[in-house]
């Protein structure tokens, strides 16, 4: 029985993530944490094997550093982290020798867009990314995004061309991931919703990913709290484990 903690435990996605584990065969919920709790000592206490975080950007680099450091593997839904970040965390996971996994998402959709948005990048050199999210989210661009981004740019056959865009208002053309515009919105009434836009002279292919419910996200949490026993190193993405 794998042993699971869920910090940020009374946030959205804690909640749906406490009532997934408590669930699922295999798991076991041996402790929940918010901002006020010491996980160190917890994950010292229950000797918890996997820690869930869903909290926020601000503090997502210094919890999973803790959790590494405790002893437990992270399975990280927060997003903000910067790459450098990754990169130490990483370093700290692989001396350690301690498996996890940092997933910009765990819907099993969303991956499958990232990946098809890789495939359609060895055909098309220009692409736009639209993502969608509710107005409570901090970080923009979306963590999504910005690995949709990353997996186009491996894809590319042949890299966009150079382009100078005169923007009669600061941020028109949105933000740019090396050769790849993207454009976040915050709306109440949307939950996470992703579209990579796909030109051709003539001719568009649109990919798109729309979550309906958070629930769409706990098989892959799940998944991947099973997944990081049989590892020995901090990945970055849901794909790396599938």
């Amino acid at each position: 029985m794998i042993k699971v903690i869920v910090n940020g435990a009374n946030g959205r996605m804690g909640q749906e993530t406490i009532a997934a584990v408590n669930q699922e065969p295999g798991l076991q919920l041996v402790g929940q944490t918010t901002a006020v709790d010491d996980l160190a000592t917890l994950i010292s206490e229950t000797k918890a094997d996997v820690v869930v975080d869903f909290t926020v950007p601000s503090v997502v680099y210094a919890n999973t550093k803790l959790i590494l450091n405790a002893g437990a593997r992270p399975v990280v839904g927060t997003t903000g982290l910067l790459p450098q970040q990754i990169e130490e965390l990483q370093q700290l996971a692989s001396e350690r020798k301690m498996g996890g996994v940092i997933a910009p998402n765990f819907s099993m959709a969303a991956v499958l867009m990232m990946k098809y948005a890789k495939d359609a990048a060895h055909y098309f050199s220009n692409v736009e990314i639209i993502e969608w999210h509710h107005e409570k989210k901090i970080d923009a661009p979306s963590g999504t995004a910005i690995k949709t981004a990353q997996m186009i740019e491996e894809g590319f056959s042949q890299k966009p061309s150079p382009r100078e865009d005169q923007e009669l208002l600061s941020g028109a053309r949105g933000a740019k991931h090396q050769d790849i515009r993207i454009h976040s919105i915050r709306l109440p009434g949307l939950l996470a919703h992703q579209e990579v836009l796909f030109g051709l002279p003539g001719e568009t292919l649109a990919i798109r990913y729309d979550s309906i419910s958070r629930a769409a996200y706990m098989p892959g949490v799940c998944f991947a709290c099973k997944k990081v026993m049989e590892l020995d190193e901090l990945v970055y993405g849901l794909d790396r484990l599938l």
